[in-house]
């Protein structure tokens, strides 16, 4: 027996009952009265909508932070005064500020953020149709909006020269003149829209539990400000898919799942544009068998689990949009009636140039989704009356179509822009894992928890130019391997130059760092980079921390760390004066540097000519030799760090309650408290090359908490 809801109120009525009616020996009628109508409504529709925005301004020096900190970094105690005592701004001869000019003698800039988020959500049950169908719909609209107004200006810059006048008054030379104060602004913006619409179903047949959802969805994303003249600033990005999901479980202890999408990008072209990615999982719970319920009572989950499926990736670079297109331009003569010559054929006496129109990149017609094939393999764990709990997963993923730019062409093909296309492919593999332990000691709660994820990768296909040896690719390595030379210490003396193979990086003297022959053909050059170190992302991160609660008083710690990582290390602050008269490199880069007898006795110094000093003799200037990426400025990247400490005390509710407060809590909480890390010259969690970057900040912070 079927049945079926009507409801009426005028014309309706008739023509909704009037059909029921006349079938009503194979239906039951139910009729709602117009007066109930929105009571079944309210049963039966749930409506949702959320709007939420965030309003953000910021004012800062006519000079960026990053200006300021720069200038920071660059000053040393005797660079220049903050000013002249005649009221001259000081700079030098390259017109560098000192920090108090930069921050507060340049004008100010306004900046301004807005955006604003909208959610509608209708949720219609549909059990009069079939008992655990559920239809979703949702619509969402969000702009984000950024503006800013620059009013720079500059004073007039003065240096002192090195040599004072004949009465021994300071000799200044004007840098530059003042620039009043002018008035620029911008502004960006974009606007994202997207839809969904969704059947969900659930029931559950006596411990047959299915469910599945179908879902369709497109979403859009366009620029709304700033976008020139060019027709392709003002298309949308734009996505259009079906998804769809299968689950059953019998009693928590079987599980089947199976799911799809079938999307599509606009950014390709027809018949490339949608691609279908499958998955399914399945997984056994043992701790749901009866003979591990009879006999293993304090084993609350035991699940094994695996799973196997595709995901696709469209992200290809903002300035790769509609691959598919040429692009072409016409080149004529410029401003000084000269051609801009584009065609060349021959070379020296017997070249031949010729203007006209040209293609500035060519047309990649089949590139398509980037696929990731993932498989992992998995058991969660929950013993005790979930006391322990833990998770482990090793997981397995195989990317291919990977979005590069064709290196294999040679030159001769006459190309301006190298095509791209879907040529690269990379491994990945790890294990990952977390556990917490909850227990009670005495009157002393505690509770530890843990987490560890190790990965790693291999690049399997790239095209790359043809190289003369195999160490040369990056096939092979890992994502962002780190090439350079091997270093073998440092010249000793001009005996050890010329008994060592050629170095072609420039002449170099004793103190200089020696490098490896590696493909020993007697000359050093870029043909004998390798692969050195590991990689600047870790291999390796994860996290301890431990809560305990007595009496009112609680304690939170928390410990990160990150292992088999390392980088280069390069830049103005790492090579000593490699930028002429920049100010400041740290200070423990020269402490065990090279240093020649005859210097030494010259300037008073230590002599140090040990050939594994870790800093080689010091230059002024470039130098070239010094300078390339190699084992010798590489260094460990690994660290833990006693990221949060959290102690507090709780006051008894004795207390609180004579003060009308349903609770006060006192506490003093600090973050980066202590880093342990073989390299200290710079926060190794960064992995930043030049140390250049605003350190992390450590904070200690006491406060009042109160509940009203």
């Amino acid at each position: 027996m079927q049945k079926k809801i009507c409801m009426y109120g005028l014309l309706s009525a008739f023509l909704c009952c009037g059909t029921a009616l006349a079938q009503q020996q194979q239906h039951t009628v139910e009729v709602i009265p117009f007066g109930d109508m929105d009571q079944w409504i309210d049963r039966q529709i749930k409506e949702s909508g959320i709007i939420g925005g965030a309003l953000k301004k910021m004012n800062e020096s006519g000079l960026t932070s990053d200006q300021i900190w720069t200038s920071l970094l660059f000053q040393t105690p005797t660079s220049m005064p903050k000013m002249y005592s005649n009221g001259y701004v000081p700079t030098d001869a390259d017109g560098n500020l000192n920090p108090w000019v930069a921050s507060t003698q340049c004008g100010y800039n306004e900046q301004w953020w807005n955006n604003i988020q909208t959610n509608v959500t209708l949720n219609q049950k549909l059990d009069f149709i079939t008992k655990g169908l559920n239809f979703v719909g949702r619509f969402g609209f969000d702009t984000d909006n950024y503006n800013y107004i620059r009013r720079f200006k500059c004073p007039e810059l003065w240096s002192a020269d090195r040599y004072r006048k004949d009465d021994g008054s300071i000799n200044f030379t004007r840098q530059k003149k003042e620039q009043v104060m002018d008035q620029t602004s911008g502004n960006s913006g974009e606007r994202k829209e997207y839809f969904e619409a969704e059947l969900q179903y659930a029931r559950n047949f006596k411990g047959h539990m299915l469910n599945g959802t179908l879902k369709y969805s497109q979403d859009s994303k366009v620029r709304t400000q700033e976008i020139g003249k060019e027709i392709v600033n003002s298309l949308p990005f734009r996505h259009q898919g079906l998804a769809g999901r299968i689950a059953y479980n019998w009693n928590y202890r079987y599980f089947l799942n199976f799911n799809f999408g079938y999307t599509g990008s606009e950014n390709f072209a027809s018949g490339h544009q949608f691609g279908f990615f499958p998955a399914y999982s399945t997984a056994w719970n043992i701790a749901e068998e009866p003979f591990v319920k009879k006999n293993l009572k304090w084993m609350n989950m035991f699940k094994i689990r695996y799973s196997h499926g595709k995901v696709g990736n469209d992200n290809i670079g903002d300035n790769n949009r509609f691959p598919y297109l040429y692009t072409i331009a016409t080149t004529g003569y410029n401003s000084e009636g000269k051609p801009n010559y584009v065609y060349n054929w021959g070379f020296g006496d017997y070249g031949k140039s010729f203007i006209g129109t040209h293609y500035t990149q060519m047309a990649s017609n089949g590139i398509t989704w980037e696929v990731a094939t993932k498989d992992d393999l998995g058991i969660d764990l929950s013993l005790f009356n979930d006391k322990f709990t833990a998770t482990v997963d090793y997981f397995h993923e195989k990317r291919t179509g990977i979005f590069l730019t064709r290196e294999f062409l040679p030159d001769i093909t006459g190309l301006e822009s190298k095509p791209k296309a879907n040529v690269g492919e990379v491994k990945s593999q790890g294990f990952d894992g977390n556990f917490a332990l909850k227990q009670k000691l005495g009157e002393v709660d505690m509770t530890i928890r843990g987490n560890i994820t190790y990965s790693k990768n291999e690049v399997l296909e790239k095209d790359e130019e043809n190289q003369v040896y195999s160490y040369l690719y990056q096939k092979g390595y890992r994502v962002d391997q780190v090439k350079g030379l091997i270093a073998e210490g440092l010249f000793a003396d001009y005996d050890d130059i010329r008994t060592s193979p050629k170095q072609e990086f420039g002449t170099v003297q004793p103190g200089d760092i020696k490098y490896k022959d590696v493909n020993g053909d007697g000359v050093v050059n870029d043909n004998d980079k390798v692969a050195i170190g590991a990689t600047t992302t870790p291999n390796l991160v994860y996290g301890i921390g431990a809560s305990f609660a007595w009496k009112g008083i609680d304690v939170n710690v928390h410990f990160q760390g990150a292992g088999k990582s390392t980088f280069p290390i390069y830049g103005k602050c790492v090579y000593a004066f490699s930028e002429s008269d920049w100010g400041n490199i740290f200070k423990d880069m020269i402490s065990d540097r090279w240093v020649d007898s005859e210097t030494a006795a010259k300037l008073g110094l230590h002599a140090n000519e040990n050939p594994n000093a870790t800093y080689p003799r010091l230059t002024y200037g470039e130098n070239k030799n010094n300078q390339q990426t190699s084992t010798y400025w590489m260094r460990d990247g690994r660290y833990i760090r006693l990221k949060n400490l959290d102690i507090g005390y709780t006051l008894p509710k004795s207390i609180v309650n004579k003060l009308h407060f349903n609770n006060i809590r006192i506490y003093i909480a600090g973050s980066n408290l202590i880093t342990w890390s073989k390299f200290k010259t710079w926060d190794p969690e960064t992995g930043n090359p030049r140390g250049e970057a605003y350190p992390l900040t450590k904070s200690v912070t006491m406060g009042l908490s109160v509940n009203l």
